[in-house]
């Protein structure tokens, strides 16, 4: 079966010259156009595709707020963000909200299809120029983090620093009285594997229980709001 893909930008010169690059690909099929945010969020209300490939700064709705939308109500759906911008608040906010991957526009022809045919996949795509932004912003201030927290043993993390993003949204499922089967059918994995993420979610939080692991991070999402 053919990877399906929905391209979104507000520039028609642009979604051409990426049609005419993906069409011929015996793998891919192009399913639908959109010109921003709103548009893409429509398309996916009648038609989920595999794959959106999805410009950053458009008008009306923009990328970043479209894939909240899209990470939220189709997890299946792949977003591999597509922007002119090496920025890396675009980047980092891209991997924050769940995007399969980032590519810049200049990208060659072999680099644009090998994301693609990842991200279907399930694997995230990342170039080193992206990379290189999220390691400086996510890990190394996560490792100062840690020293600190080696400095002041006495201060305590919240549950919510501890886990990973699938972590969290396994745990937002669960405070929303969600069952293991629901969670695996909404994120499109199985229950014994949401047993495990929850499993895991209770030893870092430190607690045996699922009442006592959702009390917890709900008093620490309210300290930190």
């Amino acid at each position: 079966m053919s990877i399906q893909i929905l391209i979104t930008d507000d520039h028609s010169v642009v979604r051409k010259g990426i049609r005419t690059l993906l069409e011929d690909e015996v793998d891919m099929q192009i399913v639908g156009e959109a010109s921003d945010g709103d548009e893409a969020i429509a398309f996916l209300s009648k038609t989920i595709p595999d794959v959106v490939l999805m410009d950053i700064t458009m008008p009306r709705m923009s990328g970043i707020e479209a894939l909240k939308v899209i990470s939220q109500q189709y997890p299946k759906v792949r977003t591999l963000m597509f922007s002119m911008h090496n920025n890396p608040e675009y980047i980092l906010k891209s991997v924050q909200h769940g995007a399969a991957g980032y590519l810049l526009k200049d990208s060659g022809h072999e680099e644009i299809l090998r994301a693609v045919r990842t991200v279907v996949k399930g694997d995230l795509y990342y170039p080193p120029n992206a990379s290189s932004v999220i390691i400086q912003h996510l890990v190394l201030p996560n490792n100062v983090q840690r020293k600190e927290e080696k400095a002041s043993p006495n201060k305590k993390t919240s549950i919510w620093n501890k886990i990973t993003s699938r972590e969290a949204q396994v745990l937002t499922c669960l405070i929303d009285g969600m069952s293991s089967p629901e969670i695996g059918e909404r994120f499109g994995i199985s229950p014994n594997t949401v047993a495990n993420q929850r499993a895991s979610i209770l030893r870092k939080a430190g607690v045996k229980t699922t009442v006592d692991l959702i009390r917890q991070a709900l008093q620490e999402k309210k300290g930190e709001n």
